[in-house]
């Protein structure tokens, strides 16, 4: 190749040309993507695990609205928290929230850090959620690697392949993620990763990494939720209460009744866990 003659394009510059275009067709208006505010990055990267983001858009702005800030939620009771959650799911990620916004109140004056190192630290915040508040609140090009964005590297590199682990993607996300505009690349990969999933079998089921998630009524997580849910209506009330409430549910499901000693062992979870908190046998949301 002569001086100052262009080199020919190669299947990364046509794959990143081909993820631009159908970013840019299949982009989605969502709120959290029009600020840069590191919360509210933080709140919407912790309500999209595992969530449906139409879910998601039924919670984010208000949550925003009652807990604007990091100081906001740091202050907030547990009990006010937890019911403001109430419908998400997975409850621990709002605990774990409030704490991690309880450590920068302490740490960084109120700020998310903007070092990735610093964010893993932070409760109930990993790779996944560490990289989208640098990529989208701070726009430094991390490896962001969640269900949307697997699927797409696994459509188009590992096609035929199953069960490939993510140390095999990450050289190529990190090598052809935009360093000029990351926030925008990983948006466009979201989007067209989104859209493959809608029209094929979800590619993102060939990763080692994949996990189907369980369902959920009649579950232990339904049952957890259940007594949380009663706690939280009514505190103060019994373990026997909590039991003839829960099964007033699950008669009604058609499903066999939980049995005295399953809810006090998992009312005892709850309580280990952060969530409850007893005096003698009656039952507290724990601050």
């Amino acid at each position: 190749m002569t001086s100052g003659s262009k080199r020919p394009p190669t299947p990364r510059d046509s794959f990143a040309a081909l993820v631009r275009r159908e970013g840019a067709r299949l982009y989605r208006e969502l709120p959290w993507r029009n600020t840069t505010d590191s919360f509210a990055v933080l709140v919407s990267e912790v309500m999209l695990q595992q969530t449906q983001v139409a879910r998601v858009l039924k919670y984010w702005e208000r949550w925003m609205a009652t807990f604007p800030t990091v100081d906001a939620l740091a202050a907030a009771s547990t009990t006010d928290v937890l019911e403001l959650w109430q419908g998400m799911g997975y409850h621990r990620r709002a605990l774990a929230l409030k704490r991690s916004c309880e450590l920068c109140a302490e740490r960084y004056e109120g700020r998310l850090p903007r070092d990735y190192e610093q964010l893993l630290e932070l409760p109930g915040i990993g790779p996944a959620t560490a990289a989208g508040v640098c990529v989208f609140a701070y726009g430094q090009p991390q490896v962001y690697l969640e269900t949307n964005v697997r699927a797409v590297y696994l459509h188009h590199f590992f096609p035929d392949c199953d069960q490939v682990a993510d140390r095999e993607l990450i050289p190529l996300v990190e090598e052809t993620c935009d360093k000029s505009d990351p926030r925008g690349w990983y948006y466009a990969l979201l989007d067209y990763g989104n859209h493959l999933k809608s029209i094929m079998p979800n590619p993102s089921r060939r990763s080692r990494h994949h996990t189907r998630q369980s369902a959920f009524e009649g579950s232990v997580r339904q049952k957890r939720a259940e007594l949380l849910r009663l706690v939280l209506a009514a505190p103060g009330t019994t373990t026997e209460e909590l039991t003839e409430a829960l099964n007033l549910v699950e008669r009604s499901a058609a499903r066999d009744v939980t049995l005295p000693d399953e809810v006090e062992l998992l009312l005892a979870t709850l309580a280990r866990e952060g969530f409850l908190a007893a005096r003698a046998t009656h039952w507290f949301v724990a601050e």
